[in-house]
């Protein structure tokens, strides 16, 4: 098992925009980030986690004191994580849950209204009327020519409980477009947006992975119910992605004490489910449920997991007991190590060990490996990229100069789920590596530009801006280039008559090239989605809101929580 560490490359300096080299840590939630509203005062407002993780909380993270995410409170994250952890016993079964029933609706369908039973916002009243967002068939009329049509805009049309709810996925499996948010998982037709399925849960989702299995299976976390603040993330149900059929069902046995159930990390490679907690992780085998392991090995605890062609598992470990620190950061003789984990057997095939006192914060690319580190707190803290080889050498760390890049974390908006490879903004193939840089003002609107590096030699290639009043976010590389979200420009903006889409950079840089122009007449409702996951396939694109909340029932109920473009 080889174990590596780079020949003394040179220490990143701080990330602020000021300095020199190294990276700005993934950004801080900022109001109106793509030009769009202000968030809503029920907005979760996520906390620094400890050892100089972001805002959210993997497993083994003890994460900030805060309530329950059932019952209708505020679901901030949950709090009382341990260090040590009791092994955990699993029960197998297929218990008869759920009920089909109506959630969303798409465009100008009527939802199926139901009372809630969940607190409502105090202080609430009578409250002007919202003006619903325009649907498909109304944006389409003022559509031009070259521009791709709006296929469908799909509305939250869910009562909430205070505090809103997240959305995780979307995750795709032939012509459906699948989500899971609060007690429901549901499936759309990437066609035109209506609803294929739908599978009511008896508690709320607490946790997925980011990505499916190849034939589109998804195991979600559950909440153990919704009547106890008590309430932990114990249960795991998988579902066919095409059908929204549920499959088997796994319950942790809760020990008698804490142990980490609360806040829990998933992530799929081949037919695998690895989760993991407070001191444990567990694999599952997908197409039936079966437990294949339940410990990695050595005494460093794992707090966080990418998966994918690769599956890695981040850990901390340290060389001696551990000193007094303060709140918020990484202890000083704590060192960060990144492994490859084989997804059937839990044995280590390889391990990165970063330099003392870094921590690895984020999951770029698994194949490339591509990896952030963090020293420091959340906010004042360092953080740099650093390339690995296949087998886990190091291969180099970019130099950004003053051109900081900025990574969009959906953790940073999401207040369940915490993996770590739920980032976008920079984006790797063998030779080049994309990346956005940290947004700035130019005449009053955000803008930022696209840099790119060289995967062997860290060497910056070439830096490419977004047109003006716009930003780029690289999603991923296809074919030889990477493919960008350009947002919609601000509404303050001086560039009219133009929404957002995806374009594309090859490694040569150059102009960016279209590849699905969204529609002007679609920027004012683009504009709501704030900091959306964008996903690109078949010549379409789809825009999916990561947490629903509105300052009213009522413009909850109409908030678009999801958007497709093309043709």
């Amino acid at each position: 098992m080889p174990q590596s560490q780079p020949p003394q490359p040179p220490q990143p300096p701080r990330g602020g925009p000021g300095e020199q080299e190294g990276f700005g840590a993934p950004y801080e939630p900022r109001p109106g980030a793509y030009g769009a509203p202000v968030p809503p005062r029920h907005q979760p407002q996520p906390q620094p986690g400890p050892y100089g993780r972001p805002p959210t909380v993997p497993y083994g993270y003890p994460g900030p004191p805060g309530p329950s995410p059932s019952g209708g409170r505020s679901r901030g994250r949950v709090a009382g994580l341990v260090a040590a952890v009791l092994a955990g016993v699993l029960v197998i079964g297929t218990g008869v849950w759920f009920a089909v029933g109506g959630d969303e609706g798409a465009d100008d369908k009527k939802p199926v209204a139901q009372e809630s039973t969940s607190p409502k916002r105090p202080g609430t009243g009578p409250s002007p009327r919202t003006t619903p967002a325009p649907g498909a068939a109304e944006i389409n009329k003022g559509r031009k020519e070259g521009e791709a049509k709006v296929r469908w805009v799909q509305r939250n049309g869910v009562d909430l409980p205070g505090g809103g709810a997240s959305a995780l996925g979307p995750w795709t499996v032939g012509d459906v477009v699948a989500k899971a948010m609060y007690r429901t998982a549901s499936g759309y037709s990437l066609e035109d947006g209506s609803r294929k399925w739908s599978l009511r849960l008896p508690s709320d989702i607490c946790a997925a992975p980011t990505l499916p299995t190849a034939d589109g299976k998804i195991v979600i976390g559950l909440m153990t119910d919704t009547s106890t603040e008590n309430s932990v993330c114990d249960k795991l149900q998988m579902i066919d992605l095409a059908t929204g059929e549920a499959g088997w069902s796994a319950t942790f046995e809760r020990a008698p004490t804490q142990d980490g159930l609360a806040n829990i990390v998933m992530a799929i490679s081949d037919d695998v489910l690895t989760i993991g907690r407070v001191g444990r992780t567990d694999a599952y085998r997908i197409s039936d449920g079966k437990h294949l392991w339940d410990e990695l090995p050595g005494p460093c605890p794992s707090y966080g997991l990418a998966g994918g062609a690769v599956l890695l598992a981040a850990f901390s470990c340290r060389d001696q007991p551990a000193a007094e620190s303060e709140a918020g950061s990484e202890p000083d003789d704590a060192v960060g190590e990144v492994r490859r984990i084989d997804p059937g057997t839990g044995r280590t095939l390889w391990t990165y060990r970063a330099e003392k006192g870094w921590a690895i914060d984020q999951v770029h690319s698994v194949d490339p490996p591509v990896i952030s580190l963090r020293k420091g707190g959340a906010v004042e803290g360092e953080w740099a990229i650093t390339v690995l080889n296949a087998d886990g050498t190091f291969r180099s760390r970019p130099a950004a100069g003053a051109d900081v890049p900025e990574a969009r974390c959906s953790g940073m908006r999401r207040n369940v789920g915490a993996n770590l490879d739920t980032c976008v903004g920079l984006a790797a193939d063998a030779d080049t590596l994309y990346a956005a840089t940290k947004h700035r003002f130019v005449d009053g609107v955000l803008t930022n530009d696209v840099v790119a590096f060289d995967m062997s030699t860290g060497k910056k290639k070439w830096k490419v801006p977004a047109p003006a009043g716009r930003t780029l976010m690289p999603l991923r590389v296809e074919d030889g280039r990477a493919l960008i979200y350009l947002s919609p420009p601000g509404p303050r903006s001086r560039t009219k008559d133009v929404g957002g889409g995806i374009v594309a950079l090859g490694p040569e840089g150059g102009a960016p090239r279209q590849v699905l122009r969204h529609p002007a007449s679609a920027a004012a409702t683009e504009r709501t989605f704030t900091d959306p996951l964008v996903l690109h396939t078949a010549g379409r694109s789809l825009l999916m809101l990561t947490h629903v909340s509105g300052a009213t029932d009522e413009e909850e109920m109409e908030l678009p929580a999801m958007m497709a473009f093309g043709d």
